[in-house]
């Protein structure tokens, strides 16, 4: 659509027919605001054009520093595959992770030690015992920003336990959200842990997982991988995650 736009198109109606399908907006809605290209200036055109243009140049970096990242990564492979099997995650957060705790996270004893580092853990202000404040200490800024991502994605995928933690903690109270979203985050912490440090693989035990879009995902994460160089195995069934 910016593409389009920045070359000159000036019907609302065919730049709105360009939009992706998962975009929330309605036909008649990206009409209306699409409704002065017939009106828009080539200068500001021009200016539009360099935006996808440097979009372009920084998705092609990201990419070549991902394909980097995975060769460094790949005597870890395991490690990487395991941890990206995890709902939430994927192979570009399993390889920031690891590149910050170290394929078996073997500087951290137990999970919750690694929590405390990444500052996962509720902090605990009590006085006459009422709690003053429930949040989290300071801890590793990138992977409390890799986990804060994956939590929101890992409460939304249907039949996980990290939906049905969300759903506990949240309630019916809006004002419940970042509380629950962190509180997955912790959860996902100690399973990145637990991944890493005894070698075992993810295995859900929510309480209806929606098998089809369990498939879907594996499928995408498996591509995934497979373009940064890993050989895709599938995971033993004997082997588990509790």
């Amino acid at each position: 659509m910016l593409n389009a736009l920045a070359l000159g198109e000036t019907d609302a109606a065919v730049l709105a027919g360009m939009a992706d399908v998962n975009l929330r907006a309605t036909p008649d809605q990206l009409r209306d605001a699409l409704g002065a290209a017939a009106t828009l200036d080539q200068r500001y055109r021009s200016v539009l054009q360099q935006y996808p243009d440097r979009l372009e140049l920084i998705e092609r970096q990201m990419q070549e520093l991902d394909q980097q990242l995975a060769g460094a990564l790949n005597i870890h492979e395991s490690a990487v595959t395991r941890l990206a099997q995890v709902p939430g995650l994927g192979a570009d957060s399993a390889q920031q992770i690891i590149a910050e705790v170290g394929p078996q996270a073997e500087v951290f004893p137990s999970a919750a030690q690694m929590c405390s580092w990444v500052g996962t853990c509720p902090g605990r202000e009590e006085s006459a015992e009422k709690s003053k404040s429930d949040r989290s200490p300071k801890g590793n800024r990138p992977m409390r920003r890799i986990l804060n991502q994956a939590a929101n994605a890992a409460v939304k995928a249907k039949g996980t336990v990290f939906e049905s933690l969300y759903r506990r903690i949240k309630g019916r109270d809006p004002k419940a959200h970042k509380k629950a979203v962190w509180a997955v985050a912790n959860r996902l912490c100690r399973i990145a842990w637990k991944i890493l440090h005894d070698g075992v693989h993810y295995e859900e035990h929510g309480n209806r997982p929606n098998l089809k879009a369990v498939k879907h995902r594996a499928r995408r994460l498996a591509r995934e991988l497979r373009a940064l160089g890993y050989v895709v195995q599938p995971p033993p069934s004997q082997q588990g995650f509790a």
